[in-house]
């Protein structure tokens, strides 16, 4: 039999040693394993922990196309899932696998959900993570927005621009620390003013490793570069830690063309006509000939 029809039979006896186990896989590879039992397990390559106080409640499912949902409740602690790890966002999307499990015979085993983290709150200690069923991405919106603007994010694969070229992007160190979301690296004289804002800075190394932030305001100091945030890091850099600064785009038609070159991917539609053209009308001592707009 395989391993969920030794487990029903199992159960079946009336005098069962069941509990439940996750194993959360985060975007960045890293692995983790919980359990509400009272010792570690291990199986599928995974140890499941038992020092989280890991809680669930139901799992809500439907038929078709229902979107199954729960939530779990777990403490807060350096050795499994912290604070700092919340507020960075490395575990937003995370992918979730929840097994009932014989802990007297791990290979008695049935899963019961799969899915990906969703919202997560956290506070006094503990945190709650919702868990959205795999037919969740059914109820996303997707299709093309018809604007002005490009919808592609910078680099992304529709927008196909390489940010590792040597003017477009660069690699420093936190040198001095100012207000609320401002930071001072060392003087770029060969970056123009201007050219991060709207990009990305992500910090490489220390507490923050992969957090990032946009860029709202960027220009030369004196001796420095001021470097000013939209909203600041969810974990704050250290001074000295490294950071990566990429080149800004307003997602205009002439800012792809003549500061990337990259007019050709472009994915808005800047020939687009504006409301008040939509909504006009007939005007005497105009030329009302219904010719285009654009000159």
């Amino acid at each position: 039999m395989s391993g969920k029809d030794d487990l029903i039979s199992h159960m079946q006896t009336g005098a069962t040693t069941t509990c439940r186990a996750w194993s959360v896989t985060r975007k960045d590879g890293q692995h983790y394993g919980f359990t509400d039992h009272d010792r570690d397990l291990a199986f599928a390559g995974v140890t499941f922990k038992a020092s989280t106080g890991m809680t669930a409640g139901a799992v809500q499912q439907g038929l078709g196309l229902a979107v199954d949902n729960t939530e779990v409740i777990g403490a807060l602690s350096d050795a499994a899932i912290s604070e700092a790890d919340l507020a960075s966002g490395r575990f937003d999307g995370a992918a979730v696998v929840t097994y009932l499990v014989n802990w007297a015979s791990v290979d008695q085993r049935s899963i019961r959900f799969r899915g990906t983290f969703g919202e997560i709150r956290w506070s006094e200690g503990k945190f709650t993570a919702e868990l959205r069923g795999l037919t969740d991405v059914l109820n996303q919106f997707n299709g093309r927005v018809y604007q002005p603007s490009c919808p592609a994010l910078l680099g992304d694969a529709e927008c196909r621009f390489d940010l590792n070229q040597p003017q477009f992007h660069l690699e420093t160190t936190i040198k001095q620390k100012g207000m609320a979301a401002e930071y001072f690296i060392a003087s770029q004289s060969s970056f123009p003013d201007r050219w991060f804002e709207r990009g990305r800075i992500v910090i490489t190394s220390g507490t923050g490793k992969g957090i990032a932030a946009q860029v709202k305001f960027d220009q030369e100091v004196t001796g420095s570069r001021r470097i000013e945030l939209w909203h600041d890091f969810d974990v704050s850099p250290d001074l000295g830690d490294t950071v990566r600064l990429e080149a800004g785009c307003d997602k205009l038609a002439g800012t792809c063309r003549t500061k990337f070159s990259n007019f050709l991917n472009f994915r808005g539609f800047p020939h687009i006509p504006e409301s008040d053209w939509v909504i006009s009308y007939p005007v005497p001592g105009y030329l009302n000939d219904g010719g285009s707009r654009v000159k």
